[in-house]
């Protein structure tokens, strides 16, 4: 428990909240005790506590807000869900135990598979998978290491979910068919044995959009192919750059954005989150080959956003929303304008210069 309190992103925040400490006082605070858990505990303690406290924070406190939303007030719920009452979650306690038993059966494993596999490769390469050290990363390398964490991330979840885990075989059986066709317009049916799990499991209730909580509630071989490897093979990718700290904001905003897109809402905040989500309950939802990536980047580019809404859509949207295009027309008004009066000033000046 004081590893988990002395989390400096944890302190960082609560300062900020409970304090009207300036920034440069925030700043200072997060480097004092970010340098005393790096000297107090070894590295893979931090890491691994670390990311099972994000994960507790951000997928597991607010599933358990959203299922008790679902369950007590349901007519209310119901209207906001995919497909209304259909995607409710089931209310029979002996069913939500279980499911909750599973899914933190399945995050336990992912703590000791990441446990294994972390510990193994500092063994063999002789330091930290992670770069854990005093000095922080700069805001730029973050943000570059994070844009590359969720591009790798979305690359293999799509072609994981795609072809492991709705592996699509031809049939020849028209009773086969899960609804939709590919391009060759072939009828497919599941064939594989990691697909059938992932079917029984993550696809228990046809017809119902997802709830939070089975985010991790999968059969742990298809959990970790579909929910681990896309989030820690890109990071161990990047030894030995990758920081501890950037790891953990990543960590962080994939269990946040898949706790909302599995929330099985319509309305989700967020830039293009909403969209995400609608996707995300229309691949459970409908018998459909499609929606098998994250944000909906490669569906789109293979063509197998399932829907009609796509990523493409979403963007358009939320830049209508926004009134991008006017704003752009106005700072490249203004641009121009001041470009001309120091034109204008100029001139001024040189003729003033000859009188």
């Amino acid at each position: 428990m004081d590893i988990l309190l002395s989390l400096p992103i944890a302190s960082y925040f609560f300062s900020t909240s409970l304090t009207s400490w300036s920034t440069s006082m925030n700043l200072l605070f997060f480097y004092m005790t970010w340098s005393t858990l790096i000297l107090s505990h070894s590295p893979l303690k931090i890491e691994l506590i670390g990311t099972t406290a994000l994960r507790v924070v951000f997928w597991l406190v607010p599933s358990l807000l959203f299922l008790l939303f679902d369950t007590l007030v349901p007519s209310l719920a119901e209207n906001i869900k995919y497909n209304g009452a259909s995607s409710l979650p089931p209310r029979d306690a002996g069913s939500l135990l279980r499911l909750l038993g599973l899914a933190i059966l399945n995050l336990a494993i992912e703590t000791a598979v990441e446990a294994g596999v972390s510990l193994g490769l500092a063994s063999l390469l002789g330091a930290p998978v992670f770069r854990t050290s005093t000095t922080l990363p700069l805001p730029w390398q973050m943000a570059k290491h994070i844009a590359l964490l969720f591009a790798a991330r979305e690359v293999l979840t799509y072609y994981i979910h795609r072809y492991l885990l709705h592996v699509q075989a031809p049939s020849r059986s028209p009773t086969a068919w899960l609804g939709s066709k590919s391009r060759s317009n072939k009828p497919f049916v599941r064939s594989h044995r990691l697909a059938a799990l992932h079917a029984r499991f993550a696809h228990a209730t046809p017809g119902a959009a997802p709830f939070s909580l089975l985010l991790t509630a999968d059969h742990p071989a298809t959990f970790l192919l579909h929910r681990f490897v896309p989030l820690y093979l890109p990071a161990l990718a990047l030894f030995p750059h990758l920081h501890l700290l950037t790891f953990f904001a990543f960590v962080g905003l994939a269990t946040i954005e898949e706790t909302l897109a599995l929330s099985g809402y319509t309305v989700v905040p967020g830039i293009i989150m909403g969209g995400i989500a609608r996707r995300s309950a229309r691949h459970y939802a409908q018998p459909v080959s499609g929606n098998f990536g994250c944000w909906g980047v490669l569906d789109w580019v293979h063509g197998t956003t399932a829907g009609g809404d796509d990523v493409v859509g979403d963007v358009r949207d939320e830049a209508e929303k926004h009134r991008l295009r006017e704003r752009a027309d106005g700072a490249g008004g203004a641009l121009q304008n001041g470009i001309q009066g120091l034109r204008r000033s100029a001139r001024s000046r040189g003729r003033k210069s000859q009188g």
